[in-house]
């Protein structure tokens, strides 16, 4: 394709780059033009190593180490007896995730069996995932816009439809969203201060809000749910796209009268 007779790409539905990663970032690096969200806030995104980033500027996370898979068994045996999350730093969808018993034998083959070239993210289970369900809250331009709330189905842990999780409308309190907010605030005070649309994941545990992770490279915005944050979505795209068009018409401009 053609890149370059378009102004901008919108990642959407990119929802396999995690299985061809190098050819996704080497793509994304050649790309000739911009992206929405930018391209260093993709790369950033990709990998959720940024999870402990996030953490060192104050905001709660589900506790996480991060291991390679060498290294799995000697990270879980300070942990024994706990019932743990294990999946790909770079991942998606449940793809190469583990739950288990540390100790467990079933468990203990299930770790041999991931992929020794991955890092890990070693998380503690959180049963209100099971008992409250997962909440997701999108923003567009750093604004609130709407959520819902994903459950697995009975005898799952995933929440993903693919697995035959659900997802239901429903509106947040004021002290949620501002949670849901501080974390961006804090991806923004990583550097990363153009966000054109983002989800917050996570789940409510002993009163506190825990991030599990932030979409803003292949997020499902939920926006069959709600109808106008579809509308809503759109008129935000249309009015960046609008305002960058403007400024290169200006560059373009002034390149002109100056030669």
């Amino acid at each position: 394709m053609n890149w370059s007779q378009f102004d901008a790409v919108l990642m959407r539905s990119t929802w396999d780059y995690f299985k061809h990663y190098a050819a996704f970032s080497q793509w994304l690096e050649h790309l000739p033009i911009p992206t929405i969200n930018p391209k260093d806030l993709l790369r950033w995104n990709s990998d959720k190593r940024y999870l402990p980033e996030l953490a060192a500027l104050g905001i709660d996370i589900i506790p996480t180490q991060i291991a390679s898979a060498q290294n799995l068994q000697q990270s879980l045996a300070m942990t024994p007896g706990q019932e743990v999350v294990i999946k790909p730093t770079i991942s998606g969808t449940a793809w190469h995730t583990a739950r288990g018993v540390v100790g467990d034998a079933a468990f203990d083959h299930a770790i041999a069996q991931l992929p020794k070239e991955f890092e890990y993210l070693v998380q503690p289970f959180v049963p209100e995932v099971l008992s409250e369900g997962e909440w997701s809250l999108l923003f567009f331009d750093g604004e609130y816009s709407h959520a819902v709330i994903k459950r697995p189905a009975a005898g799952d842990y995933r929440v993903q439809s693919d697995f035959g999780g659900t997802a239901e409308i429903i509106v947040p309190d004021a002290a949620l969203i501002a949670s849901a907010k501080r974390a961006l605030s804090a991806v923004a005070a990583l550097g990363h201060t153009d966000v054109a649309y983002a989800r917050v994941d996570g789940v409510i545990s002993q009163g506190r809000f825990l991030l599990m992770e932030l979409e803003m490279i292949e997020p499902f915005l939920h926006l069959g749910a709600w109808p106008e944050a579809a509308e809503r979505f759109a008129h935000n795209l249309q009015k960046r796209l609008t305002t960058r068009l403007a400024s290169i018409t200006h560059h373009d401009n002034v390149c002109a009268t100056d030669g």
